[in-house]
């Protein structure tokens, strides 16, 4: 007994079937997924938390980056006039070293300058200890632009 083939077009009409119903599925899915990632992504940037030390949730408050910029370029610079001129023989190689991490390329200059001169050479030979007395920084704006003015007594 033979089997009775099936009408080739009707075979056809089931394929394109099946094939459009997976491609509308896999659109809707990818859109869902896509929405899903936005909307949470939405959230998690508007709201953060902390975790307390005893496990309790706090809610941070987002604040922007120009709210606290003197605040935090006043520390930076205070930072670095402490590394660069709070030197001894012991530490003087780590505190540079992170004093020019935290510079420009003035500061490379400056300290390039320093060590052609030889006030490292001279602080190595004679065990000598450079100490920060007082640090005053005064920031300015220019049109979006900051400067700043450093007097150091070390």
């Amino acid at each position: 007994m033979k089997t009775p083939y099936k009408n080739i077009y009707n075979v056809l009409k089931l394929n394109r079937f099946i094939v459009l119903a997976v491609v509308v599925c896999a659109l809707l899915s990818s859109t869902f997924s896509v929405w899903m990632v936005f909307n949470t992504n939405q959230k998690a940037l508007n709201s953060a938390f902390a975790i307390n030390t005893d496990g309790s949730i706090i809610p941070l408050k987002l604040v922007t980056q120009k709210e606290n910029f003197r605040v935090e370029a006043l520390a930076h610079l205070d930072l670095f006039h402490n590394y660069f001129y709070n030197i001894d023989a012991s530490n003087y190689e780590r505190n540079l070293e992170k004093a020019l991490w935290l510079g420009n390329s003035s500061v490379d200059n400056l300290y390039r300058q320093k060590k052609a001169d030889g006030v490292y050479n001279r602080l190595l030979q004679y065990s000598l200890v450079q100490k920060v007395l007082s640090i005053d920084s005064r920031i300015s704006e220019n049109d979006g632009s900051y400067g700043f003015t450093t007097t150091t007594i070390f």
